[in-house]
């Protein structure tokens, strides 16, 4: 009996022995094979996290970059810049830069000519080497417009853009250069626990790192090996670490992103840890619980190890199992389900990030722009199954007096006013297939689907009509306008990037016109080539003796003393003719040009009145202004000196100005002809009850004289409310102690209604049309001979 007791025993020894060896060699096997896969996810597990880091460090730059790039386009748009790069007013150019960049804290801003030649400069401490290594920047910015590009200055890399500066042609290049800083790695830090740091290597050779989140110790390190490093041991353990060479001139920049290994195998270590806990407990009563420790181990085991290969693959919407547990497996099951939760939050938010405005909310320009692509290739209901593609229509709008907006009320008026108008657009869209985005700026874009031209009309009408309602915030209304244009598929566009190219042209077009929506038409698109063309030619024009000037008389209906005329131009082209003013003028006027235009006017007018031909008659000319004149501080003393040249007096002058031009900015307009008007000239309000000027204001400008309008004069004949609206503006006139000029006369029946109306001076095709200098003397002589 005891030897089979001692027997048995052995056998339960031997089998418990054996248990015990094999559940020993299982578990020894177990711990290497999730050492070895710990390490092996872990290292893949940062591998994929350092693509994510790689992909929003560089989205960072970028956004840096479109931030610099819009201080540069703010400076660039800046009106009065322009304005003293247009006029070469070096001071003013060089206090602007010097003021803008100091606000927004750009090491380098500059001022390129066109042909990137720099013109003016403002330069931070430490950026004495910039001048020798602005011929290595330029070139590549001007050939990607769009970009930035990374300098190597003394060790310190810094991001530079370009933008041009249009007035609206390419007047000029504004160039700005900020240094990449220590922020920008710490936010990166901040954001998603990774270190960061730029490796610089001069063109001496010298290797620095001027930009780093790592301790000193690891920073150290980084600098003996150069940054030439795939891991990095450091007192928190292995980095690995994902090198990627920026481009740059002056020296070499590499960003290089860490992440710790260690810090992700940490909770797998705590794993094996429980599983040694459990292997132990299984020994001590293996008899009784080695099928149950087994499976409480196995099953959470294997649902934690698809759960992590279903992360792997980034599939964040399926949660994880045995989370309700309360013990080790729970637990561990929970941190992995919160971690899924994170990740699957971070990619959502950086998903927002690349596809939507943070101010409006609606989706930003590359968002907009897949759309298109996907409303362009079709929706298959399934599979397999094809479509026949529907119309797709794009609008495109911009809003109007934007800028003065912010000027007068501020930004943050402005970014309310952007947000209105997006919810306004919104309410506008009835399908929900529709999407309204904002392009960027005070630029909007909405993409109707099944959509012809007839439908894109009828959109920007309901918009024009949503536009008429002012927005009223506290204190403040503000009237809304924009210009829209619109494109279709397939009509007007093959793929997406060209109907929204277009679009924007049509938008242009129509805010140029003062329409209120514009189809995309082949005409807007080829404006481009033809005015860079014009401009040459009108150019060449002025200096080579091709203008003629023309003058059209403006007789007293009352027999008043004095004789009076208005200067045209006209253009004697060599090859087409004479050239009407309306085919050069608008485009002049646009342009810039027309203030050449009009010093060229006055010069010749100023040369007539200097002739001995003329100087016994009591003449007086009048010349029109732009409001590109008006605006001009110089205009005053450039008039002055060409009176001075030729000895004429301010008083043989009339300059004209239509209202729309003094309302484009009242009160430099108003400044400018207070001086003009000391000077001895009469000033005269052209084209008067078509422009926007109230009463009170007109009472305050020193003019002399008001020319109504053709189209009140030439209707004169056939609509009482023209000949009624002549009437008032002429008595208007008297009681405020001006003259009366009626022009587009067309009609002796229309001369003698003026006359009875005791209109002043009368000018039209009746009387004569505009004849050259030599005509119009002669046409004098005869009306003094009659």
């Amino acid at each position: 009996m005891t030897r089979l007791h001692l027997a048995r025993r052995s056998l339960i020894l031997r089998l418990v022995g054996l248990s015990l060896l094999l559940l020993l060699i299982v578990q020894a096997a177990g711990f290497a094979v999730v050492r070895a896969s710990i390490d092996r996810n872990a290292r893949a597990q940062i591998a994929r996290a350092l693509d994510l880091d790689e992909n929003i460090w560089r989205r960072l730059l970028d956004q840096n970059a479109e931030r610099l790039r819009q201080g540069s386009a703010l400076l660039a748009a800046d009106y009065g810049f322009r304005s003293a790069v247009n006029s070469g007013d070096e001071d003013t150019i060089q206090s602007v830069l010097e003021n803008h960049g100091s606000r927004i804290g750009a090491a380098v801003t500059a001022l390129l000519g066109t042909d990137l030649e720099l013109r003016a400069v403002s330069l931070t401490d430490g950026m004495e080497h910039f001048p020798a290594t602005l011929r290595q920047v330029v070139p590549r910015l001007a050939s990607q417009p769009q970009g930035s590009q990374t300098v190597v200055m003394d060790g310190v890399p810094y991001q530079f853009v370009m933008v041009p500066m249009r007035a609206p042609l390419v007047i000029g290049w504004v160039l700005m250069g900020f240094p990449i800083d220590q922020s920008r790695a710490d936010e990166m830090r901040k954001l998603l626990a990774v270190h960061v740091a730029l490796v610089v290597k001069g063109a001496d050779g010298v290797v620095k790192v001027p930009v780093a989140t790592l301790p000193p110790d690891a920073r150290a390190q980084l600098l003996h090996e150069g940054g030439a490093v795939a891991e990095l041991q450091t007192a928190e353990g292995t980095l690995l670490v994902r090198a990627s060479a920026l481009d740059s001139v002056g020296g070499e920049v590499r960003s290089l992103l860490l992440r710790s290994v260690d810090e992700v195998v940490a909770p797998y270590r705590q794993l094996q840890v429980l599983l040694a806990i459990i292997t132990v407990a299984g020994v001590l009563l293996f008899a009784v619980g080695t099928g149950l420790v087994a499976q409480r181990l196995t099953t959470p085991l294997r649902s934690l190890l698809t759960a992590t290969q279903r992360l792997s693959r980034g599939e964040y919407d399926t949660p994880l199992e045995h989370t309700g547990r309360m013990d080790e497996i729970g637990n561990l099951a929970r941190s992995f389900d919160h971690m899924r939760v994170d990740i699957a939050a971070q990619q959502t938010e950086i998903r927002r990030l690349a596809y939507w405005d943070r101010l409006t909310g609606l989706p930003n320009r590359e968002r907009f722009r897949e759309a298109v692509v996907q409303a362009l290739a079709g929706h298959p209901d399934h599979p397999g199954r094809a479509v026949t593609p529907q119309p797709v229509a794009v609008l495109t709008l911009d809003l109007d007096r934007f800028k003065h907006v912010n000027d007068v009320l501020g930004y943050a008026f402005g970014d309310r006013l952007l947000q209105a108008v997006a919810e306004r657009l919104s309410q506008l869209v009835r399908s929900p297939e529709d999407m309204v985005a904002r392009l960027g700026g005070n630029e909007f874009a909405i993409l109707l689907l099944n959509a012809d031209a007839a439908a894109a009309h009828d959109m920007a009408q309901r918009i024009n009509q949503s536009f008429e309602e002012p927005l009223a915030f506290e204190d403040q209304t503000v009237d809304l306008s924009a210009g829209i244009g619109f494109a279709c598929w397939p009509g007007d566009a093959d793929d997406a990037d060209t109907l929204l190219s277009r679009s924007e042209i049509a938008m242009y077009a129509a805010k140029r016109k003062l329409s209120g929506a514009l189809q995309y038409d082949a005409a807007f698109d080829s404006a481009s080539a033809q005015t860079l063309s014009l401009l040459t030619e009108l150019r060449h024009a002025v200096e080579h003796d091709e203008l003629r000037l023309y003058l059209q008389p403006k007789v007293p209906l009352h027999d008043q003393a004095g004789l009076a005329a208005e200067a045209l131009v006209r253009w004697q082209h060599p090859q087409r003719g004479l050239v009407p003013p309306m085919h050069f003028i608008p485009f002049a006027e646009q342009t810039g040009f027309v203030r050449q235009l009009t010093l060229w006017i006055f010069e010749e007018v100023a040369q007539l009145l200097a002739d001995p031909r003329t100087r016994g008659l009591p003449l007086r000319v009048s010349v029109n202004l732009s409001t590109r004149d008006l605006l001009d501080p110089d205009l005053s003393n450039r008039l002055a000196d060409i009176l001075a040249r030729h000895g004429v007096a301010a008083s043989a002058f009339c300059l004209e100005i239509t209202e729309s031009a003094i309302m484009d900015d009242p009160q430099r307009a108003e400044a400018m002809l207070n001086r003009l008007s000391e000077q001895g000239f009469k000033l005269s309000i052209d084209d008067f009850g078509t422009g926007y000027s109230s009463l009170a204001y007109l009472k305050r400008l020193p003019v002399d004289e008001l020319k109504i309008d053709k189209s009140f004069v030439m209707g004169m004949e056939t609509g009482e409310d023209d000949a009624m609206i002549v009437r008032s503006t002429i008595d208007l006139a008297h009681n405020l102690g001006l003259t009366v000029v009626a022009e587009g006369v067309e009609t002796a029946a229309i001369l003698e209604q003026l006359r009875v109306l005791s209109c002043d001076e009368a000018q039209g095709y009746h009387i004569t049309r505009p004849l050259p200098v030599a005509d119009f003397l002669a046409w004098q002589a005869r009306q003094g001979s009659g």
